[in-house]
């Protein structure tokens, strides 16, 4: 083996070519971990902040050993432009390292013929790769035979504890478990505290012998600050008032979709270069914008979480949220993006008083319930079902269903296979305790969040000691220990400003056109595409409950417990300036309203308060023939449909004036929309019995 002064002065050759300064020295802690890793052949975990250098850790590592002979590097890591960066970052290091992940399929067969030929240094993957059947069944053995060094990138994902918890991540435990115990294993992190240092520890096994280097988390670069304003015309009167003054670009973090591409939207019309970056932006206009922020083409992004971990630009001068996320380690996380390689960043949080009610709105457990799990499990055996068949036969929509898969996966109760999954017939247990330990854990969480906002302690201290850092200090920099460093004053016309764009309303749904799979199996006598004569037309909400604007006012009238009432004026008219802005083909006639079990003063209310308004003839409901749904919210798209079909029938009475209005469209009323099957089911029953055009009008749109 070569020495450890050979391995310390080829890898301080690498550095500098790295980081092309002459005169570069490593971190401590850096050397330490590429020795342990190229001459110990240990496996180690680093958890150290944001712009330490773990990446170089990895990158020289990787040139060592394959100057030794190694095999390639695979790096697991989970997202698409982390991957890009890392294979830049690498590029800058002579490293040949190439991703393969869902963005890319066209290279994969190049990818293939370079790892054959021994032209590639490190593998990128994701970790649902690991558990694509072609990948795992066929390829990932060969290259675990070859693999010189297994790096796990953003390693707090392995651990339930961690605040970003993946379960295609602790796949990685049962390949480590595979792997020869003299294989170097490197997991890296910023975002780890104590439990979660200790949970991934344990699962790159060797019994415990796992190297932990974790250094001091304080970003000296960031100046901290917290902004309470009163409500969220003042947060975006300020942001209108003094973007431009924040230093070079940054990020403006909010909290859901709809916020962001509302604030995006009223920063543009307000001349700032800003665009919008969610989950639904499609991956090749996220790279395209990407691209803008690092040639600072933009002044900022303004992003949901989809913009998070490993997002790196070195000179990002400011990060903004626009609303509290729900924990100071996520926090921590996505404030690390700024000021890396500068000497000055600015933070600031502008806390909104609906932050807890998103928080609670969005708290979807990564955990399984025991109840979701058996009827998962009792619906597969030995015959492949895919995902869209096994949608069908349990209450669950895709997203959550296809989560559960994989936490069973992990757990060894079911397989993925060509074809969908599989029963693998082992015993599985629910976890109960730990599972409520998790749920009590993300509580504790918010309650330190608050506790960020409002104490007068360090604020880069008490985000240390979230993380559990030993070396937690007070910074000198932040607000509470040098005093407000940013402006707190708001201009009027700006927040008058703010108040038209929240004040805005008219969110279009759109209408049904296909019948879900598998609905048939619960009694829903129609499948294939909905017949252009059965369909409603696109329909309209006043806002979504998720909106910074009349979100608020709606999540306060649908909130648990709040009691039925008439339609305030305020809403009223909100639902008159949506009808007026509408611009449809033509004028309704009539107005149909949808019967409320849970509100029935609201909807009557609001059926009449149009009908009054705009002159339109009042045909009163739709009956209500069944016992109502019983599955209630977030079940599956057929389990939905199900619940809703045959409960809705037309009266003799509304035929009647159905029949009277001689085909001209009807304008149909309900208290707000979620999975559409209400609306779709209910047009349906009024197009048959007479109507022309069916034209939704709802409050609320959820999600």
């Amino acid at each position: 083996m070569p020495s450890s002064t050979s391995t310390a002065s080829d890898a301080t050759t690498a550095l500098r070519r790295l980081t092309a300064r002459d005169d570069a020295v490593f971190h401590d802690g850096q050397l330490e971990a590429i020795e342990a890793l190229v001459d110990g052949h240990r496996r180690a975990l680093v958890v150290q902040r944001t712009g330490w250098g773990k990446s170089a850790v990895y990158f020289i590592s990787t040139l060592l050993l394959r100057q030794r002979g190694a095999g390639p590097t695979l790096l697991v890591s989970p997202l698409l432009a982390l991957m890009r960066d890392q294979v830049a970052a690498a590029a800058r290091a002579g490293v040949r390292a190439v991703a393969i992940n869902s963005a890319n399929p066209h290279e994969w067969d190049e990818t293939r013929a370079k790892l054959a030929a021994d032209e590639i240094d490190i593998l990128l993957v994701s970790p649902e790769r690991l558990n694509n059947p072609r990948f795992r069944d066929e390829q990932l053995p060969a290259l675990i035979e070859r693999m010189g060094m297994l790096v796990v990138d953003e390693a707090h994902c392995i651990s339930d504890w961690g605040h970003d918890f993946r379960p295609d991540y602790r796949r990685l435990a049962e390949l480590i478990g595979q792997l020869p115990s003299d294989l170097p294993v490197l997991a890296t992190t910023a975002t780890a505290n104590a439990r979660v240092v200790t949970d991934v520890a344990e699962q790159l096994g060797a019994e415990g012998d796992v190297l932990t280097i974790r250094g001091s988390l304080a970003r000296t670069s960031l100046r901290l600050g917290v902004l309470e304003l009163p409500g969220a015309r003042d947060r975006l009167g300020w942001l209108l008032s003094h973007l431009a003054e924040l230093p070079g670009s940054g990020i403006i973090y909010a909290l859901t979709v709809s916020a962001a591409e509302d604030t995006a939207r009223l920063l543009r019309e307000g001349g700032h270069a800003v665009r919008a970056y969610t989950g639904r932006t499609d991956p090749e206009e996220r790279e395209q914008l990407e691209g803008q922020l690092k040639g600072n083409e933009l002044k900022a992004l303004v992003a949901t979480s989809a913009l998070g971990m490993g997002f790196d630009k070195p000179d990002l001068g400011f990060v903004i949220h626009l609303g509290a996320p729900s924990s100071p380690v996520a926090y921590y996380q996505q404030v690390g993006r700024a000021g890396r390689a500068t000497d000055n960043a600015d933070v600031l949080l502008l806390p909104g008083r609906e932050d807890k009610d998103i928080w609670t709105y969005f708290a979807t457990s990564s955990m399984p319930s025991q109840e979701r799990a058996a009827a998962v499990i009792g619906e597969l055996n030995d015959v492949p079902l895919s995902t869209p068949a096994l949608e069908a036969r349990v209450n669950l929509r895709r997203t959550p269903l296809e989560l559960l898969l994989k936490v069973l996966d992990v757990d060894g109760a079911v397989r993925r296979v060509q074809g969908g999954w599989v029963a693998t017939g082992q015993p599985w247990t629910y976890d109960r305790e730990r599972y409520e330990r998790i749920a009590a854990a993300r509580e504790a969480e918010q309650r330190s969040m608050l506790t960020y906002q409002h104490d007068s302690t360090c604020r880069m201290e008490m985000l240390q000691r979230d993380l559990d850092d030993a070396t937690a200090a007070p910074c000198g920099r932040c607000d509470n220990c040098a005093g407000p460093w940013f402006p707190t004053g708001v201009d009027s016309a700006a927040t008058q400003t703010a108040s038209g764009t929240l004040d805005k309303v008219g969110v279009e749904i759109e209408p049904r056109a296909q019948w879900p799979t598998g609905a048939e199996r619960l009694g829903v006598e129609a499948k294939g595409k909905i017949a252009v004569d059965d369909r409603a037309e696109a329909g309209r909400a006043v806002a979504r409950l998720t909106d910074l604007g009349w979100g608020g006012v709606l999540r306060e009238l649908f909130a648990a417990g709040a009691p039925d009432a008439p339609i305030s004026d305020e809403l009223l008219g909100a639902c008159v300036r949506v009808l007026k802005d509408w611009g449809w083909a033509e004028r309704p006639a009539a107005v149909v309203s949808i019967p409320s079990r849970s509100r029935p003063q609201l909807v009557d209310s609001m059926a009449r308060g149009i009908a009054r308004i705009g002159r339109l003839t009042d045909l009163g409901s739709l009956d209500l023939v069944g016992e109502g749904a019983r599955s209630g919210p977030g079940g599956n798209s057929a389990y939905r449909l199900a619940d809703v079909w045959g409960q809705l029938a037309v009266g003799p009475a509304l035929a009647d004036g159905l029949q009277s209005l001689g085909g001209k469209p009807v304008l149909l009323i309900d208290d707000r929309v979620d999975s559409r099957w209400t609306l779709t089911t209910a047009a349906r029953e009024l197009r048959r019995s007479g109507a022309g055009s069916v034209l939704p009008l709802v409050l609320a749109q959820v999600g």
